[in-house]
């Protein structure tokens, strides 16, 4: 299907109003109770333009219709609501930090609890795991993954990766300090590549929502990277609030390098471990 002009002024980038962004958006909160009333208006109507290209939809309100009465389509849209992409190893040098600085303490723990939020496909995940087993704390150490995608979810706990993708996530393995071969810790078969069950075995995978869920345990590191670029103000300070309270005294937070604390209600909370890095260190 072709793909429209955003300079056509017939195109569904220009013909979503705030409003009937809030109407669906409601209506997905009420129906299915996901909630994306705090997320960025900017980035919202960007994903909604995109499925409506995607399926074929000529406005927002045919969207709303299908979304309400079918679940499997909400599921396909949730798709777009969530942006599911990651990669493993995202900015190396952030990992080559936690290796080098945050590690070290973390070993001085007889046990590692590990909260990574919005863990999409797993790739962050996995990118910790092996990272945490060339540094002898895996068997110590539990990983709470969690997302309001169940697709990705479910995609993360299988630890199934494109060969493709895994050549393109060696040379981020290298830069971070990778110890190994990142093929070492896969298996391949059929232009695929699985994690080892070794990776996974500690690890609990669960739905969270950090718009309206609790804390549910203390953690001595949390990692929520490129997450919040998606969230207003609001949701942002409560995501860095679940994460103050999640966080035992001098546990760790990593964020995005394009996410920040400051102007946070939070901020104070929080001492700046790696500025270059955005890792922080509860007060």
């Amino acid at each position: 299907m072709a793909m429209a002009n955003e300079t056509d002024k017939n195109h569904p980038l220009f013909m979503i109003e705030d409003s009937q962004i809030e109407d669906l958006i409601k209506m997905i909160f009420e129906k299915y109770n996901y909630d994306f009333r705090d997320y960025a208006m900017s980035s919202i109507r960007r994903r909604l333009n995109s499925a409506l290209i995607r399926f074929g939809i000529k406005d927002i309100a045919d969207l709303k219709a299908k979304t309400e009465k079918d679940l499997d389509f909400f599921l396909a849209l949730l798709q777009y609501l969530t942006v599911p992409t990651s990669e493993m190893f995202r900015d190396p040098h952030y990992f080559l930090t936690f290796r080098e600085r945050v590690v070290p303490i973390l070993r001085t723990y007889p046990s590692i609890r590990f909260w990574v939020a919005g863990c999409s496909t797993g790739e962050e995940l996995y990118s910790y795991a092996i990272l945490f087993q060339e540094e002898g704390l895996l068997d110590r150490t539990t990983f709470y993954a969690t997302d309001i995608n169940p697709v990705s979810l479910k995609k993360a706990e299988q630890g199934i990766f494109s060969l493709e993708r895994l050549k393109e996530y060696s040379l981020n393995y290298q830069k971070s300090g990778g110890k190994s071969s990142l093929s070492d810790y896969f298996s391949i078969a059929y232009e695929s590549a699985l994690v080892d069950k070794s990776l996974r075995k500690n690890t609990v995978f669960a739905d969270h929502s950090l718009a309206t869920d609790s804390v549910f345990g203390e953690m001595q590191a949390v990692s929520c990277r490129n997450v919040m670029i998606y969230f207003n103000k609001e949701l942002q300070d409560r995501a860095i609030r679940l994460f103050y309270e999640s966080l035992c005294y001098g546990g760790f937070l990593g964020i995005g390098a394009k996410e920040t604390l400051r102007f946070s209600k939070w901020d104070f909370k929080f001492n700046e471990f790696s500025k270059q890095d955005r890792i922080y260190q509860r007060g």
